[in-house]
């Protein structure tokens, strides 16, 4: 989305009107100069305060995907330990290799690290990734 920022204009402050000369030149529906009506600037202040859910609700936005949690091994076998089964099922999650895991436990999870695949083999256990 364009940003929309009003022109700083340097030149005149301090002064009545901007470069106009007299007060009573500016006066009129001219001085405008082809915006229409004159207060832009205050429409936009009035829907980025008080309806923001306005503002850029067409056009492309950024996709960015789901972040995963992250677990240990520890915390794989603390899990399976609390359980009483030999199988742990994690959902948006991702198996990290800190730690050790016990024996024949099977992890079903979202994402695995290599060396987390290899550390539940080595444990003879197995790794499922689900969606």
């Amino acid at each position: 989305m364009v940003v929309r920022k009003e022109k700083r204009n340097r030149k005149y402050h301090g002064t009545r009107r901007w470069g106009v000369g007299n007060i009573k030149n500016a006066r009129g529906a001219g001085d405008r100069g082809g915006v229409g009506v004159g207060r832009r600037k205050h429409r936009f202040t009035y829907f980025t305060a008080k309806e923001p859910w306005m503002i850029g609700r067409k056009g492309f936005t950024k996709w960015k995907p789901e972040k995963l949690e992250a677990v240990t091994l520890d915390e794989v076998s603390r899990i399976a330990a609390k359980s009483g089964s030999n199988t742990v099922e994690l959902r948006g999650v991702k198996v990290l290799s800190n730690g050790r895991l016990e024996s024949g436990i099977s992890v079903k999870a979202s994402a695995f690290s290599k060396k987390a695949i290899d550390k539940i083999k080595e444990a003879h256990g197995e790794a499922v990734k689900i969606d």
